[in-house]
């Protein structure tokens, strides 16, 4: 199905993601009550820092994410490289609210941003008949990391400090990514397969949009409103997920637990989105993604066993399967391939932006003495008020033709 050198941009792809994982929130929320407990500060307090610092590396990510259009892909990928081996540094260092800024601004921009940015913006451009399954192949590595990493930082953070599972992460970073990616994409030259593609009509006469006529587009904010659904939703459970598993009374280890189950759901949707958006596009199946979503906040407000946990997950995992592929495959068929790096770094930092949203949101209503079922409603009509208005659009998510 793939040649030697489109397995290898897969390959790149899964890799990269998996390393994003580092400045997700389902990771970064393994160690909020450590550094809470480091630093003494609430759970609103942390919410405000890592809210603010993830705000401030969105506006950033809009202006850098745009130069992967304009420099080699293997030259971008080293720099990110080393600011993601400095930022898991820098944040085995944290000692002060200021240091705490500054650590999350590093790890959320080079991780959650340019990671998965460099990650997603390099197979969506290189492939195009096979773009929903190669997207599904590489977003396959951050599933991978979210099945295994959950159990074993809390396996490790019993037997050493938080800070030197930080070192050790740097270390790695520093010696696995350059080498990867020195065999994997060195010689990749998009030009070269641009030309070989100018064959297929249908690619020749989309219209290609640039990011200031995308601004202008009212369907790109209807399907944002969607897109940022699972990033904020998300986040606020991972980061508040000691907070959840209080209200609830789960215990520490089943949301860790749970996590195993997020992910299999997270791979098995990717493993089946990839075939059907290369079947019946992702315009066609946006509808979708967010249902599951929308379940699982009936499921928090409702039910309180553990086995809950499981089932709330692996509801999120569902949507968060299709939410990756889609949320790439969707804007390179809506507006072309030509401006992709620009238009995903807008839809990233957008991304980005609302994990900051829902990092702040949650501590709010916590610190206000929200409890998680009137948290959960909250959520239940953000999405569902989204997917109504996609719903009246769904039908005009069409390419241009020249």
């Amino acid at each position: 199905m793939f040649n030697s050198l489109s397995l290898k941009v897969i390959i790149f792809g899964f890799i990269f993601t998996f390393f994003s994982s580092f400045g997700q929130s389902f990771f970064l929320g393994l160690f909020n009550s450590s550094i809470r407990e480091t630093l003494s500060i609430t759970h609103g307090q942390f919410g405000s820092i890592y809210a603010s610092a993830t705000l401030l590396s969105s506006f950033l990510l809009i202006w850098v994410g745009k130069k992967i259009d304009d420099i080699n892909i293997f030259k971008f990928a080293f720099y990110v490289t080393i600011l993601l081996s400095f930022s898991c540094f820098f944040f085995s260092k944290i000692s002060s609210t200021t240091f705490l800024f500054i650590a999350v601004f590093l790890i959320r921009f080079s991780g959650q941003g340019l990671m998965s940015h460099t990650a997603t913006t390099t197979i969506t451009r290189y492939f195009t008949k096979s773009r929903g399954k190669a997207l599904s192949a590489g977003w396959f590595g951050l599933s991978s990391a979210e099945f295994i990493l959950p159990v074993l930082i809390v396996y490790l953070l019993t037997i050493t400090v938080w800070q030197n599972i930080w070192i050790t992460v740097s270390i790695l970073t520093l010696i696995f990514l350059p080498i990867a990616s020195y065999f994997l994409i060195k010689k990749l030259d998009f030009d070269t397969r641009e030309q070989i593609e100018q064959s297929d009509t249908e690619v020749k006469e989309i219209k290609q949009w640039k990011r200031i006529e995308v601004l202008k587009d009212y369907r790109f904010f209807i399907v944002c409103l969607n897109m940022v659904a699972m990033p904020w939703i998300a986040t606020g459970v991972f980061v508040y997920q000691s907070f959840i598993t209080e209200a609830k009374e789960w215990g520490s280890f089943v949301i860790a637990q749970s996590f195993m189950v997020y992910s299999i759901f997270s791979v098995v949707t990717l493993l089946g989105s990839g075939f059907l958006i290369d079947k019946f596009t992702s315009r066609k199946l946006l509808i979708f993604m967010n249902i599951p979503l929308l379940i699982s906040t009936v499921v928090l407000f409702y039910f309180d066993n553990p086995m809950t946990s499981f089932v709330f997950l692996g509801l999120i995992g569902i949507s968060n399967g299709l939410a990756n592929v889609l949320g790439s495959s969707t804007w390179a068929e809506i507006y072309g391939v030509k401006f992709i790096g620009s238009i995903k770094a807008l839809t990233t930092a957008l991304m980005v932006f609302s994990t900051a949203f829902g990092t702040a949101l949650f501590g709010f209503l916590i610190d206000r003495g929200f409890s998680i079922e009137q948290i959960a409603m909250v959520l239940f009509l953000y999405i569902f008020i989204s997917l109504i208005l996609l719903f009246f659009v769904r039908n005009k998510l069409n390419p241009q033709y020249i």
